[in-house]
């Protein structure tokens, strides 16, 4: 029955969907936190030290506008879907799951520079599979370029994902030199003309490139988990994995367009986890960005999973596993 629901498309569904995301971050604005709380302002790169700037005179503003990226980001999801059609089934089930499982780390509600950041991801992701069939030089690549490496001016360890650029040419087009060229001088254009921008103005450069260092290679990103939060990640990641396993087994049923999407997407949730286990300044937050191809793989479960119960239990448990954490973090 909640699975039947959530695939319908009218106004209902919204609201539903924009409930959940007010009782999920009910807990965050009751008790609004700064960014300086978690050490987000500790040598911000640029853009999310402007974005610190501006909402740090208020806990609640800053926890406000944290939500909105949120919701901007689930709007994001199902457009991409919408204009891709990879999924063959327009509905609202990416946003309704990326906000689920996006709150199973209340700390992290709060304004954080992956969460800007990740809008970017999916407008860069967009312009990748843009490229495809593109007749002559995929210039799409280059947008994609600029998209990245500008969420990398919010959130530094995005850069890696870049290799979705490479991954794109190789997976969706013909493995063309220029085509690589171009996808590089994108990733390199934003950074080139930030940073030029403060040399030319008189900016502490030693600093401005000491905060790349530290957000990429030194900023202590360790992170103990809670027995709570381990148990839900282990369920939540069982969920997922049954569904990327459905998907696999379906894959080459797929048109040609929606098989390279979904193979780019296991690429990204393949380097959220190599950023994860390889990168010490990554830490929780780049659930933000995991969050993202998990919606799609079990979006795709819940719509085309021929049984009956699993995929509705799942879903419940979805529900109850963010409800745990929540409730379980308001009483702590």
């Amino acid at each position: 029955m909640l699975r039947r629901k959530f695939r319908e498309t009218g106004p209902d569904v919204v609201i539903l969907i924009g409930i959940t995301l007010l009782l999920t971050w009910t807990g965050a604005i009751l008790h609004p936190h700064l960014p300086a709380d978690m050490g987000y302002d500790i040598k911000p790169m640029p853009l999310y030290g402007l974005l610190v700037s501006v909402t740090s005179f208020s806990p609640l503003f800053s926890v406000i506008v944290a939500c909105l990226l949120v919701l901007l980001i689930a709007i994001l999801l199902v457009n991409l879907n919408t204009s891709a059609f990879f999924i063959s089934e327009r509905n609202f089930f990416p946003a309704l799951i990326y906000i689920l499982l996006s709150c199973y780390f209340p700390k992290f509600q709060i304004l954080n520079p992956a969460l800007p950041a990740a809008p970017f991801l999916i407008l860069g992701l967009r312009k990748i599979i843009e490229s495809y069939k593109v007749q002559g030089t995929a210039f799409s690549l280059f947008d994609a370029g600029l998209l990245i490496s500008t969420g990398c001016l919010f959130y530094a360890s995005l850069i890696w994902f870049g290799l979705l650029l490479i991954i794109g040419i190789a997976v969706l087009r013909t493995g063309s030199i220029k085509e690589i060229i171009i996808s590089v001088l994108g990733l390199a254009a934003p950074l080139f003309i930030v940073y030029g921008f403060f040399y030319v103005s008189g900016k502490d450069m030693d600093s401005m490139m000491s905060a790349i260092t530290y957000n990429l290679f030194t900023k202590d990103g360790k992170l103990t988990l809670q027995v709570l939060t381990l148990v839900v990640l282990i369920i939540s990641g069982v969920t997922v994995l049954i569904s990327v396993t459905q998907l696999l087994l379906a894959i080459n049923s797929k048109k040609i367009k929606s098989r390279k999407t979904f193979i780019i997407l296991l690429w990204a949730i393949l380097i959220v986890g190599g950023a994860a286990f390889l990168s010490d300044p990554v830490s929780a937050e780049i659930h933000w960005f995991a969050a993202i191809p998990a919606s799609y793989f079990l979006t795709h479960y819940f719509v085309f999973s021929r049984r009956k119960l699993i995929p509705e239990i799942m879903l419940v448990a979805l529900f109850m596993l963010t409800a745990v954490v929540q409730v379980a973090n308001l009483f702590q």
